[in-house]
């Protein structure tokens, strides 16, 4: 029975699937998106986000924990300058997976693995989409929003 057993082996034994996350994560930190399978996908999300979040504090023990998962100092050091700097303010949810269709030879579902804030696309020239929240509006207009017009003097007439 498989009780507790949450993450995707992917066909690998545990230390193939570790060095094989960390490869990719080490592709999407330096080209910002890759392509591959959907279920290498969900578990790279699973991966790779508890260590960018580790990668907003700037501390040796942070950097050495991450370099313990990912073993390129070229990666470490690109994660904790540049991306980590862009992510600073997003509260989770780094990556975005964007289903591509089936693969020509086996038909596997294929998958684009990307950061979210290196899109030009849906970021255009690096402005921050509004803050929401999903709670019902409130039904009060505030005052500021109310435009109140101009009252005329009396006196003048």
């Amino acid at each position: 029975m498989r009780h507790g057993k949450k993450h995707n082996h992917l066909g690998r034994t545990t230390s193939h699937r570790k060095a094989m996350l960390a490869n990719m994560t080490c592709s999407l930190i330096e080209h910002k998106r890759i392509n591959t399978t959907v279920a290498k996908a969900k578990a790279l999300r699973v991966f790779v986000e508890p260590i960018i979040t580790k990668s907003k504090t700037d501390t040796t023990h942070n950097r050495r924990i991450v370099f313990s998962y990912l073993r390129d100092k070229f990666a470490v050091t690109e994660l904790f300058k540049e991306i980590s700097v862009k992510v600073a303010d997003r509260p989770g949810g780094y990556l975005r997976i964007i289903k591509l269709g089936n693969r020509q030879g086996d038909n596997a579902p294929m998958a684009m693995v990307e950061l979210v804030d290196y899109n030009e696309i849906y970021n255009p020239k690096g402005k921050k989409a509004k803050k929401t929240t999903r709670r019902g509006k409130s039904k009060k207009v505030e005052a500021s929003q109310v435009e109140v017009p101009a009252t005329e003097d009396k006196s003048e007439e």
